[in-house]
């Protein structure tokens, strides 16, 4: 099993912990870890794209001119693709784009990725995190304790206000609770900060 130290908010060392072999001690795999990041990227587009085809553009409700006779080329209406303000031809239409992995999948992602951030010394696991009040500057010496200077996911195993309020206003912190963990977001920042009791339902999870 793979053990990390464990940590308080003040950037002390208060022992180690055991990490499950099956979550956080996999190799990682790549191309299940790129489906993952596509099939979320693909979700967040609204796809509300939308263009006129030729029976919705205004106008165009009788021939410009007759059939035969006039030397110019045959035509049916003024809104017909090839006229400005015309339809548009084959163009986008309100979609969605999102798609589902096989359920073995995504656990494999995210197992995947949190086992990277394992390989990669990218986890802090904390003995606990909890604040009595929103307070940015609190939080923020916080992670100066913990020697975080980058990006920064913060797991909890509940949500928690103030934490989440604390975290919010600085630049590339983000905070989850512990069942809203997810491949793209482990994968976007930096650092993996979690507490030892968010491992636990983590591992309760996906072990």
């Amino acid at each position: 099993m793979p053990k990390v130290t464990l940590f308080n908010i003040s950037g002390n060392e208060v022992g180690e912990v055991e990490l499950s072999d099956t979550v956080f001690g996999i190799e990682p795999n790549v191309h299940v870890l790129h489906e993952a990041v596509l099939m979320q990227r693909a979700s967040l587009r609204r796809g509300t794209h939308k263009v006129k085809g030729r029976s919705e553009v205004r106008g165009g409700g009788r021939k410009p001119w007759k059939q035969k006779g006039t030397g110019r080329a045959r035509q049916g209406s003024i809104r017909s693709p090839q006229w400005k303000g015309g339809g548009v031809v084959f163009g986008p239409t309100p979609r969605s784009y999102s798609w589902k992995l096989p359920k073995k999948v995504r656990r494999l992602a995210i197992k995947s990725a949190l086992s990277s951030k394992v390989i990669g010394n990218d986890i802090i696991v904390l003995d606990s995190l909890t604040m009595n009040a929103p307070k940015t500057k609190e939080f923020a010496a916080i992670l100066n304790n913990l020697k975080v200077g980058s990006k920064a996911l913060i797991v909890a195993p509940s949500y928690d206000d103030n934490v989440a309020l604390s975290a919010r206003n600085i630049p590339g912190v983000k905070f989850l609770a512990a069942d809203g963990i997810n491949v793209l977001d482990v994968l976007t920042y930096d650092k993996l900060i979690i507490t030892k009791e968010a491992v636990q339902k983590v591992e309760e999870v996906f072990a």
